[in-house]
């Protein structure tokens, strides 16, 4: 390791002192090489939490032996998740398959909506994989999601009363150890872990990537406190998987708050466009980049990266690069943007999909009116425009012409999976909307814009602090005209989750910005596969 700075060894000296530390740690600060530090700096055992896989391995690396590094995970599969290996290892099946065993084989009427069994099963399962990110002992209306086209507080509360019977019924069927008709995931045996109030033996724990900690991992660590010393480390302002359960913990944890604001990843001029967006986000720190690190910001057609806000913006990329001759590589490859391919060929076909997102919808006509008339439905837009002007066919034969990113010449990624990764010169797309005019104006009567919301300004601060030594702010670009104004937060700094809406619960409004920050044409897109790289 380099000599430490000034806020590393301060760092240090405040855990050899005994506090609990909550360590904000900006883009490339040297979050792991300080972690190792305070790791060094005792001879007391540890543990260090990680958030996948490959951060524990690398971890385990430059960690004393003193420290047994593992993921959440890893942590309850031990103590309790070995039970389960036998259905751990079931053969995958649709879920409609598990609905019907667990007696869903009605549909369900909602308003003007009649509700499939498949649908149903959907939704069942989702329920039960909400409940088990949560912190609540038991299930409840809260964790039965909302379906798209189901706006109304009392339409979300019949699918509610639907619903719980079966997710219960699946819940239960999930602790027979031997054999059971849903299929067990790791996040079910880490909830049940959670639920014996499990007491990690350890002098310190250290956990990883905190600003994107589910609330049940939050309070099997808050629950250490008394007998083990806490060190929170992470960045808040990359707190952006509100929508799939993730909350921020940093910000109102009871402990000693430090940083680290030094960048070894780049140079001034990329950390000074950092802290644009971390003004806008509120944020709890401001970067220094490093004066050694050669960085530029400007244009540049051949970037090595380019960074989209939305699954759709990823897919415009994809084919306008192949188009250009270019060897196209896709973060995680293409499963997401082939899914909703299928979909829409189902639909343009006039037949119903079971996608998720869209299973409401009984044609194409039905989602390209939705998407450009129902506020709710503002974020399918880009889909439709994309689908209207390729086809679902074209879509598929791009995805098939991918390649691995070893070979490409270009690898296009959304902001979300970018995070923690970096590259020598990255390009931002033009999928990162600015904010809509108020109707107020300015003095010289032009309109005054909306303030970014920090929801918006996070996901950019990731997207821009990805560059080594060369950023093209395409997409991004109109910050530049735009007044320096506070963000807008859509959560409160407390720590409650991302996704609480400034609207009541059914009100359409809600339903548009929840859509917004994890709808269909964002990373979050609900209803693909997601292999998880957290288990043990």
């Amino acid at each position: 390791m380099h000599t430490p700075t000034d806020e590393q060894a301060h760092a240090a000296d405040s855990f050899r002192a005994g506090h609990h530390l909550v360590l904000q740690a900006g883009a490339g600060t040297g979050k792991t090489s300080t972690l190792a530090l305070l790791a060094n700096s005792t001879k007391h055992r540890g543990r260090y939490l990680a958030f996948n896989k490959d951060i524990a391995r690398d971890a385990a690396t430059r960690f004393p032996g003193t420290v047994v590094c593992k993921t959440a995970h890893a942590t309850a599969y031990a103590a309790l998740g070995h039970r389960y290996a036998r259905r751990l290892n079931s053969p995958r099946q649709p879920a409609w398959k598990t609905g019907q065993a667990l007696g869903l084989t009605r549909p369900v009427r909602i308003g003007e909506h009649e509700i499939s069994p498949r649908t149903l099963a959907h939704t069942v399962l989702r329920t039960v994989t909400r409940y088990c990110h949560s912190a609540d002992r038991t299930l409840a209306r809260q964790h039965v999601p909302h379906l798209r086209r189901l706006n109304t507080l009392a339409e979300h509360s019949q699918l509610a009363e639907a619903i719980l019977p079966y997710a219960e019924k699946a819940w239960a069927d999930l602790h027979q150890p031997e054999d059971g008709v849903v299929r067990f995931d790791h996040d079910h045996y880490l909830k049940m872990w959670a639920l014996t109030e499990p007491r990690i033996e350890a002098d310190f724990l250290l956990l990883d990537e905190a600003q994107d900690t589910n609330p049940v991992l939050e309070q099997v660590f808050t629950a250490q406190r008394d007998h083990a010393q806490l060190v929170m480390v992470g960045d808040s302002a990359q707190a952006i998987y509100g929508w799939r359960g993730a909350k921020d913990v940093m910000t109102g944890f009871d402990a000693t708050q430090l940083t680290l604001t030094r960048s070894f990843r780049f140079g001034p001029q990329i950390a000074e466009e950092a802290n644009r967006w971390l003004e806008l986000a509120d944020a709890p720190i401001r970067l220094t980049g490093t004066d050694t690190l050669p960085t530029s910001l400007g244009d540049r057609t051949r970037p090595d990266a380019v960074l989209c806000r939305t699954n759709i913006g990823a897919m415009t990329e994809v084919m306008r690069l192949l188009a250009a001759g270019r060897r196209v590589a896709l973060t995680r490859g293409g499963q997401q943007l082939a899914a909703l391919a299928l979909a829409a060929r189902d639909l343009k076909n006039g037949r119903r999909t079971t996608h998720p997102e869209l299973v409401l919808f009984a044609s194409w006509g039905e989602l390209q009116d939705y998407a450009a008339h129902d506020p709710a439905g503002r974020d399918l837009q880009p889909f439709a425009d994309l689908v209207d002007t390729h086809g679902p066919e074209a879509i598929l034969a791009a995805v098939d012409q991918l390649t691995d990113e070893h070979h490409a010449d270009v690898t296009v990624s959304t902001a979300h999976k970018a995070k923690g990764r970096e590259w020598p010169t990255v390009k931002i797309a033009n999928d990162f909307p600015p904010p809509q005019d108020t109707d107020q104006h300015d003095p010289h009567g032009r309109p005054i814009p909306q303030p970014v919301n920090d929801t918006d300004a996070r996901l950019a601060y990731v997207a821009v602090t990805r560059a080594r030594h060369h950023l093209d702010l395409g997409g991004l670009s109109w910050i530049n005209t735009r007044p320096a104004t506070p963000a807008t937060p859509l959560h409160k700094p407390s720590g409650l989750p991302a996704r609480e809406s400034r609207f009541p619960e059914g009100d359409p409004r809600m339903i548009a910005e929840l859509a917004k920050s994890g709808g269909i044409g964002n990373d979050a897109s609900a209803g693909t596969v997601s292999l998880s790289d957290h288990g043990p």
